[in-house]
């Protein structure tokens, strides 16, 4: 067989979930012609539904060593990259992606978008999980600091030979009472801080489909997607007059104000000001 009836063979296997045997098939395409970058994404994909991260990551560099504008072959190298945790390089892949197939007007729906949004959720997750464990060992740090300030405080007044017995266990007692009082002080400050961070999260909703920030000027088209207005427009100027999503036609002037979406990021942004830091 040649490597294209190899190739024909593996995509019927890959539709019949036959995942193992589809990927020996384009090994097998692959030792005839390893010039062939489909090859490589299509086994990249077999891998993917197999979930073997590894092997999704490989091919579809190999892939992209022989045409680096492969939309799939970026597409597939930042899924993989989402499940090993590699969340910069991800986004750095899909990017790539989103982009390469507005370039090349291909349709992907809102799949790079999807998996794009993902990622960035992802990797804002894992800083914000490193900050909250930073701030739990500063809470136990503070804690323990008070405590041990307090022990000195008590020790020394026990050891004043100066002092009468009632007068050390007052002392002790106010000594106390003082520290309690710190550390509570200390909880509240640090609750508050919980409170906050519980928010510390933008809703996909709220975030544009083609710049995955939180949107400033949100238009509404006929299909019923939101995007900033600025990608939006940017966008039909520079791709196509069509809508991103739906593939629909799409001109400037049938762009509508979704004043309802802007008054809604706009109560999000006043309860939420680090936003406007973090985007």
């Amino acid at each position: 067989m040649s490597a294209t009836e190899l190739k024909e063979q593996g995509n019927r296997l890959f539709g019949a979930k036959q995942f193992d045997d589809a990927i020996q098939c384009y090994t097998k395409a692959i030792l005839k012609n390893p010039t062939v970058p489909t090859y490589f994404t299509n086994r990249a994909l077999c891998h993917l539904k197999l979930k073997k991260w590894g092997q999704v990551v490989s091919d579809c560099r190999q892939a992209l060593e022989l045409d680096a504008n492969l939309v799939k072959g970026h597409f597939f190298n930042g899924q993989a990259l989402i499940e090993q945790e590699c969340y910069d390089e991800a986004i750095t892949s899909l990017l790539k992606a989103f982009d390469l197939a507005k370039e090349q007007k291909l349709n992907f729906g809102d799949d790079i978008a999807c998996a794009l949004r993902l990622a960035r959720k992802k990797r804002f997750s894992l800083a914000e999980e490193k900050r909250i464990s930073q701030e739990i060992e500063l809470q136990a740090y503070l804690t323990n600091l008070i405590i041990d300030d307090t022990r000195r405080s008590v020790l020394k007044v026990k050891e004043d030979p100066e002092v009468s017995d009632k007068q050390k266990e007052e002392q002790t007692h106010s000594i106390e009472q003082q520290s309690e009082k710190r550390i509570s002080v200390l909880n509240d400050l640090f609750t508050q801080v919980d409170e906050r961070r519980k928010k510390r999260e933008v809703p996909d909703v709220l975030c544009g489909r083609i710049s995955f920030e939180i949107m400033k000027d949100p238009v509404i088209t006929p299909s019923g997607i939101t995007y900033d207005r600025k990608h939006i427009e940017e966008h039909i100027q520079r791709v196509g007059h069509f809508d991103p999503v739906t593939r629909t036609d799409l001109k400037q002037e049938q762009l509508i104000p979704n004043l309802a979406m802007k008054e809604v990021i706009d109560e999000f942004i006043t309860k939420n000001e680090w936003v406007v830091d973090e985007y």
